[in-house]
């Protein structure tokens, strides 16, 4: 609804769509509710993916401080488990999904079209079961042996910064199934929307060299481990299936989420 008085194409509108771009992307990642003034139009959704970081500091913010609360009253690999267990239950599992298919993919499938097929299976098999398992594991234990300020800085860091690698993919690559639940997102980025997610990417990490949370040195060891590891993937999936499905999206959030944790602890 256009507020009284206020021309459709003033900076007020403008910045007013932004806004509801961000909330469009919040409810598609996240179980949280949105205001309902925001409404809805289909083609919101080609233009929302610019806001995936942002959204990632949200889940960063909400798993950090579900950290700090329970790390002052229990042990720090409880409190781990519980601030995972807290972004997990606030994204509904997405992206652990989207890894979980990717693996079951990508393991037993031998052609283009019987990993698709696989992907798309909503049954998760041994490969996805022992993957998302192990990754999750690894998560747990990288987080576990960081000091508690390291620790926060990695959540704030990682959740924006493993979605703007995902991001990346929808930027450069080409979505190659017919439907699914990413092709709304799937749109081509333009080279702005990119920006606009880079900038919301990493200015968790500017606040977090300023407050001193994080030094420079660890900063570029987790920026260099996530983004080889989202090449890495992107280039096995477009050997592989000749582009991404949203499946890819959640594995590259996945995969580098963890990079940066094992970065920052390599650092300490």
């Amino acid at each position: 609804m256009q507020p009284t008085g206020v021309r459709p194409d003033s900076l007020a509108m403008r910045c007013l769509h932004q806004l509801r771009l961000f909330f469009i992307a919040l409810q598609f990642f996240t179980r949280l509710p949105i205001p309902r003034w925001v409404g809805f139009e289909p083609e919101w959704l080609q233009h929302a993916s610019r806001y995936f970081p942002a959204v990632g500091i949200v889940v960063g913010s909400f798993a950090a401080g579900a950290y700090a609360l329970a790390a002052l009253v229990l042990p720090q690999t409880v409190a781990v488990l519980l601030s995972t267990i807290a972004g997990i239950y606030l994204t509904g599992a997405f992206h652990e999904d989207g890894f979980a298919d990717t693996c079951d993919g990508l393991g037993g499938g031998m052609t283009r079209e019987r990993v698709l097929q696989i992907m798309s299976d909503s049954r998760i098999g041994a490969y996805g079961a022992i993957g998302i398992g192990l990754l999750l594991a690894l998560k747990c234990a990288a987080l576990a042996y960081l000091p508690f300020h390291l620790l926060i800085a990695g959540l704030l860091l990682g959740h924006p910064v493993s979605r703007l690698m995902a991001t990346a993919l929808i930027w450069r690559l080409e979505y190659v199934k017919g439907e699914g639940k990413a092709k709304p997102l799937a749109q081509r980025m333009s080279h702005a929307e990119f920006m606009i997610a880079a900038a919301f990417a990493l200015l968790p990490a500017i606040v977090l060299l300023w407050l001193g949370w994080l030094a420079w040195p660890a900063l570029l060891a987790a920026l260099l481990a996530m983004a080889c590891s989202a090449a890495w993937l992107a280039r096995k999936f477009v050997r592989r299936i000749g582009g991404y499905t949203g499946d890819c999206l959640g594995a590259v959030q996945q995969v580098c989420e963890v990079s940066c944790y094992l970065a920052l602890l390599a650092t300490v």
